[in-house]
């Protein structure tokens, strides 16, 4: 009776740990439908990376797309799906940023390259709409795991047709080998341009078009492709990017692992911190808390338990 009474009580204080850091994490969401007319500031950084290998041509991807929005919107800021589209030749997108983003990828898993794909925080390969279920499995995990993270800030602006982010917080966890910042910018509802096969849609979600790094132990920007603008002399203290108008777009700041460091071993490939920032519609189904339904069961049952043994001792 002891250890299934010790192990009804560690599952409901994880599963009620889990809940309480899901319900104090709110998403940064801006919805287009609103005008723009002030600085938005943007603070966080347990968010959970989700990487998205797709492809326009690709039929099971177009099909699962819709669906992972709504996944998105539904964990709030938990987690962050990044969709990165291949310069194949074939895909109607093939941005230069997202091919940066693949190869580095493959540094961490060589085998990558079938579409869907989907790697949660530098971690195992899982491919296919019906590998969800171990997707969602390996983001519970993470979330357990993920007691220590950097906290990260920026402020975004708007002026005229230009949109400019920049670095405003800063407190990295400590780890011995070298890391950089990174700006992320994706588009949601990007049209999808005539002359491509195209199985399903007009247009897809979350497309990563543009990517900048500064590498913090050298201070200095060491990619900058699709944005406009990309400019640092200290990392942590001023490193901002500036794009054009976009009529929908996310932004995401990681803090993570050098490339020349993942060279070095592949194992580092997990972020040691993450905030997004999303201008779009969003639209949260509250019946999709299944976190929060899972606990109060839980807890039901226990409740209903004491109070039996009680009656019965």
């Amino acid at each position: 009776m002891f250890d299934r009474r010790m192990a009804l009580t560690v599952l409901i204080t994880v599963l009620i740990t889990l809940s309480m850091q899901s319900s104090n994490v709110t998403a940064v969401v801006k919805e287009p439908s609103s005008q723009w007319q002030e600085e938005v500031n943007v603070l966080g950084g347990r968010t959970i990376l989700v990487e998205e290998l797709s492809a326009t041509w690709c039929t099971s991807c177009a099909e699962i797309d819709p669906y992972l929005q709504q996944v998105a919107d539904s964990h709030g800021s938990r987690i962050s799906i990044v969709t990165y589209h291949p310069t194949d030749g074939e895909d109607a997108f093939q941005p230069e940023a997202a091919s940066h983003r693949i190869d580095r990828m493959k540094m961490i898993n060589p085998e990558l390259g079938s579409t869907p794909a989907f790697v949660v925080e530098g971690g195992e390969v899982r491919v296919g709409p019906n590998s969800w279920p171990d997707v969602q499995k390996d983001i519970l995990k993470k979330e357990t795991e993920n007691q220590q993270y950097s906290q990260l800030g920026f402020n975004i602006n708007k002026n005229s047709d230009e949109y400019t982010a920049k670095i405003t917080n800063f407190n990295p966890i400590y780890v011995e080998y070298e890391t950089q910042l990174t700006f992320i910018l994706m588009k949601h509802e990007l049209a999808v341009p005539e002359g491509f096969v195209n199985p399903a849609g007009d247009s897809r979600d979350r497309v990563v078009t543009a990517v900048a790094t500064c590498n913090l132990a050298q201070n200095n920007i060491t990619q900058s492709v699709g944005f406009t603008q990309a400019i640092s002399n200290n990392c942590s203290d001023n490193f901002s990017v500036t794009f054009n108008n976009s009529e929908k777009f996310s932004l995401v700041l990681i803090h993570e692992t050098t490339e020349n460091e993942l060279a070095s071993n592949s194992k580092l490939g997990e972020n040691l911190g993450l905030v997004e920032f999303a201008y779009r519609d969003i639209t949260i189904d509250e019946t999709d808390d299944y976190l929060s339904i899972v606990v109060a069961s839980i807890a039901s049952m226990g409740i209903l338990w004491a109070i039996y043994e009680r009656k019965t001792s």
